[in-house]
């Protein structure tokens, strides 16, 4: 069953993120890795910023969550983890499918340019690459991340985006490498968004486009 989070998921989703997040570990930059991966403030950050979780469920039992973040011009995915046991079941597909089923707005997501198999995962799904010089606008101007963050990332783009991008890369220059957000050089990233599932399984095989759940 797919639903929407609530208050009392909380817990549940702080758990089900550092759980799975563990993929990152050893692939990401070293500076980039800390524990725990989200902590219990900066998961009421996100969700007190805008992020709307999604979870998928069995038997009463969170196995996966998702958040999509509405940015006016565009929608972010955000935080995509499936519980380690529970990986490479289509957890991931299906919530994927649930959250972009009739949007209006491109939808964009980011994650870590090491994480491989979260990239192949969303090229999978029918997003694909930006380049690199429109990947450092739309870090800059829809995530609220460190320098260091931009530099070792990726953003993947949905058809609406492709569409319409001339908007959006016309309002902004990636020239301007200092308009980082205030205070966060040098300090601990946010966690990222990129779907954790196995990131040793290379043998990733396309999945049928999953139904909304109900």
């Amino acid at each position: 069953m797919i639903r929407k989070a609530t208050a009392q998921d909380f817990e549940e989703i702080h758990k089900i993120i550092n759980d799975a997040a563990v993929a990152y570990r050893g692939v990401i930059p070293d500076d980039r890795w800390h524990e725990p991966y989200m902590t219990r403030a900066e998961l009421q950050n996100q969700i007190n910023d805008g992020v709307q979780f999604t979870c998928y469920c069995e038997y009463d039992r969170m196995l996966g969550v998702m958040g999509i973040q509405d940015k006016k011009e565009v929608l972010l995915i955000r935080h995509a983890y499936v519980l380690t046991s529970y990986r490479n079941k289509g957890i991931g597909t299906k919530l994927l499918g649930e959250l972009i089923y009739k949007q209006g707005k491109p939808i964009l997501i980011g994650t870590w340019k090491d994480a491989t198999w979260a990239i192949a995962f969303y090229l999978k799904n029918g997003f694909r690459l930006v380049t690199e010089e429109e990947k450092e606008l739309l870090l800059r101007k829809y995530w609220n991340i460190p320098e260091r963050q931009v530099e070792t990332s990726v953003v993947l783009c949905d058809n609406k985006y492709e569409h319409e991008k001339t908007k959006f890369l016309a309002r902004g220059s990636v020239s301007q490498r200092d308009q980082v957000v205030s205070g966060t050089r040098g300090q601990s990233p946010p966690p990222y968004d990129g779907l954790s599932t196995d990131p040793h399984n290379k043998s990733l095989k396309p999945t049928p486009w999953i139904t909304r759940g109900k």
